[in-house]
């Protein structure tokens, strides 16, 4: 009765809003399996750093067709993509310790991108259209979904491989296919009221993305450099802690950590912000990761897991904030905006992948490491341009 009134009140509807991020949780916790095993698959097939960082290139290498992802999402129903997403992740993601060769890796991981794609473009949509007004605490569960699967997801991945072994890894299949049977059953309840299109029709795309350019522009930059940060820890923290010398299961926890204080920062980052501001918030986390990220790299075993602490919350807290950013955009075509940030994130996570993997062959990882915390507080003045006219902007 309680969550009724609070659905009439302000439009947030818990139920729907719990749903989505549970989906959410069950695709993104077998997404996350590859960084846990990565230094498994390098001795396996002998990879240098770079192939190894082409290996996450290839995982979001569908994000490129975000954009038209996004105008098909615009268009149609989206429940059918979050049910199906996490079925394509599991089965792909699951196969990663049987893969007889890098290229057979390669193709897998393009069929988990495809999954996401499907998965992560209405994903937001939808938790908006749910959201009522306070879709920074939607955008919060919905992140919060992703980063407790990334912390569940080494675990489950590390645990696979104690019981079965690399190669037996295939038999957690079942697991993503069952879930994504419950997830059919109860996404085709729920109704979403979609925004009905204006009597002058659509806007054209061309329209769109000349009206969105400045705030996208200023947005491109923070990702770029916020991602030089997170991508690193999220795609080589337990290769470079391997080769610092700690154990693969050290190296799994200490990823499974930074993943669950990101967790809660993810959750309490777009409640955060509707309070204080979207802007102030970014601003704070922009200044306090880099910092955090430094002292990391200075210390060793359990007292780089304090840091680590920190350093999750403060690192993911501002991924919902943008994600809300991105959501309140005054346009006609909210998952083409949406598939245009992912399209961004992609490319950053990308290059930041590849960067990385040369660098570490290059310079060794623990030198890579410090560029790229170091480069990180250049996303300070891109937030700092982020003006009040480019929040809730229209074109």
């Amino acid at each position: 009765m309680k969550d009724r009134e609070n659905s009439e009140d302000n439009g947030f509807q818990l139920n729907n809003v719990a749903l989505i991020a549970t989906a959410h949780l069950v695709h993104d916790i077998y997404s996350s399996f590859l960084a846990p095993i990565l230094p498994l698959l390098i001795a396996k097939f002998g990879l240098s750093y770079t192939m190894a960082g082409l290996l996450t290139v290839a995982q979001r290498a569908p994000f490129l067709f975000n954009p038209l992802m996004g105008l098909l999402v615009d268009r149609i129903r989206t429940r059918y993509f979050l049910i199906l997403a996490p079925a394509i992740t599991a089965v792909s993601m699951s196969l990663l310790g049987v893969a007889p060769n890098y290229a057979v890796l390669v193709v897998l991981l393009l069929s988990m991108g495809i999954g996401a794609m499907c998965f992560h473009v209405p994903g937001p949509v939808m938790m908006k259209a749910v959201s009522g007004n306070r879709v920074g605490q939607g955008m919060g569960y919905f992140m919060l979904g992703g980063e407790a699967a990334r912390s569940i997801g080494p675990l489950v991945i590390l645990g696979a491989v104690s019981l079965w072994g690399l190669e037996g890894t295939w038999k957690l299949i079942p697991f993503g296919l069952v879930a994504s049977a419950i997830l059919f059953f109860r996404f085709r309840k729920m109704v979403v009221q979609r925004p009905a299109p204006s009597r002058s029709g659509r806007s054209g795309i061309r329209h769109t993305l000349k009206g969105f350019l400045p705030f996208f522009g200023i947005l491109a930059g923070y990702t770029l450099f916020t991602s030089l940060m997170r991508f690193t820890l999220m795609i080589f923290l337990p290769t470079y802690l391997t080769g610092r010398g700690e154990d693969l299961w050290f190296a799994g926890i200490s990823l499974s950590i930074l993943e669950v204080t990101g967790a809660v920062g993810t959750f309490y980052g777009g409640g955060l912000s509707d309070r204080l501001g979207r802007r102030k918030l970014l601003l704070i986390v922009s200044l306090v990761s880099p910092v955090l990220g430094l002292m990391f790299l200075l210390t060793h075993g359990w007292v780089s897991i304090a840091v680590l602490l920190v350093l999750g919350f403060s690192l993911f807290a501002g991924t919902p904030v943008v994600l809300a950013l991105v959501q309140e955009v005054r346009s006609d075509r909210p998952a083409f905006i949406n598939s245009i940030y992912m399209t961004m994130s992609f490319l950053s996570s990308a290059f930041t992948a590849v960067a990385i993997g040369w660098g570490g062959d290059h310079f060794g990882l623990d030198n890579t490491f410090r560029i790229a915390f170091s480069l990180s507080f250049l996303a300070v003045p891109f937030v700092w341009f982020l003006a009040d006219r480019h929040l809730g902007v229209r074109p």
